[in-house]
């Protein structure tokens, strides 16, 4: 008898409220903060909710290598959706204006940067659905429920900002991620 562990199979627990179902190719999560949707790879993975965790299961040989990175991938998928839609995720964001005082606000669904290099025109970025961003002094900080979706918004802020045509070691004008998302601290 093999005293090896299973390495078809990966459990992860679920916090109480948050329910999981997997529906023709589709992952659905519900939770106290909202709900995320995502595709799953069915034909390689097996989804099975039990007491208090979710068990995957692979349906592909796992004595390959891509096979224990796609379990081992959509478990810490799974962990991340429990825990965001239990604490909320954020990430957190440093406006750096060396040259031009810069002015960044929220309006609605847009981040709105002005006087960026001293332009004359703001620039603006949409957050994603499911996102929302406050400006604490030199900070922006981004909060959700979906990693996925905080991190893009990032990403979108970072892009806006990016300085063309000049010497970037001496325009280090723009806002750059210092915390990325992650998942809340409780509370």
């Amino acid at each position: 008898m093999s005293t090896e562990p299973d390495r078809s199979r990966e459990t992860v627990e679920v916090p109480k409220g948050v329910t999981f179902a997997v529906a023709h190719g589709v992952l659905s999560a519900k939770g106290p903060l909202g709900a995320i949707s995502r595709p799953f790879p069915g034909d390689a993975l097996g989804f099975e909710t039990g007491a208090g965790g979710v068990t995957l299961v692979l349906r592909i040989p796992p004595n390959r290598r891509h096979a224990q990175a796609l379990l081992k991938t959509w478990a810490a998928h799974v962990r991340n959706l429990a825990g965001g839609l239990t604490v909320g995720v954020e990430a957190k964001m440093k406006v750096v204006a060396a040259h031009f005082p810069m002015k960044v606000q929220v309006r609605g669904e847009e981040l709105v940067i002005e006087n960026f290099l001293g332009e004359k025109y703001p620039r603006t970025t949409r957050l994603v659905p499911g996102t929302k961003a406050t400006v604490d002094g030199e900070f922006v900080v981004l909060s959700g429920h979906d990693v996925e979706q905080v991190g893009q918004s990032a990403a979108n802020i970072e892009r806006v900002t990016h300085i063309r045509d000049y010497d970037p070691r001496v325009f280090q004008d723009g806002i750059y991620l210092v915390e990325r998302a992650h998942l809340k601290e409780a509370a």
